[in-house]
């Protein structure tokens, strides 16, 4: 039987993903979602977002991110940003809220 002072971490970890949750919730409006998946030292992922579907490879060091990605309208950005996640249990799931810009690099309806 679990101790009161053994379940402290497991509930600090728990409140801490409900933080980061609800402070990601707030902040919807600006947020998306998506997956990546590691490979080496870059990630490759899709997400969903105001601008719609997309697809991106991107790196970090540390707490800083950088990526390009493409939407399903072929509009290619760069982004860059900083974040912070915590783990989900003991799992090696994650949960985290980031702040980030982006700028478009390419865009397809612009036949300059």
């Amino acid at each position: 039987m679990k101790t009161p002072l053994s379940l402290r971490p497991a509930v600090s970890r728990s409140a801490s993903a409900l933080l980061l949750a609800a402070a990601a919730a707030l902040l919807g409006g600006c947020a998306s979602v998506g997956i990546g998946i590691p490979i080496g030292p870059f990630s490759i992922g899709v997400g969903v977002g105001s601008g719609g579907v997309n697809l991106g490879v991107g790196t970090q060091v540390g707490p800083v991110g950088v990526g390009v990605g493409v939407n399903q309208d072929g509009r290619v950005n760069a982004s860059a940003g900083v974040g912070a996640s915590v783990p989900i249990g003991d799992s090696k799931a994650r949960v985290g809220v980031g702040v980030g810009g982006s700028t478009t690099i390419y865009e397809p309806k612009d036949k300059k």
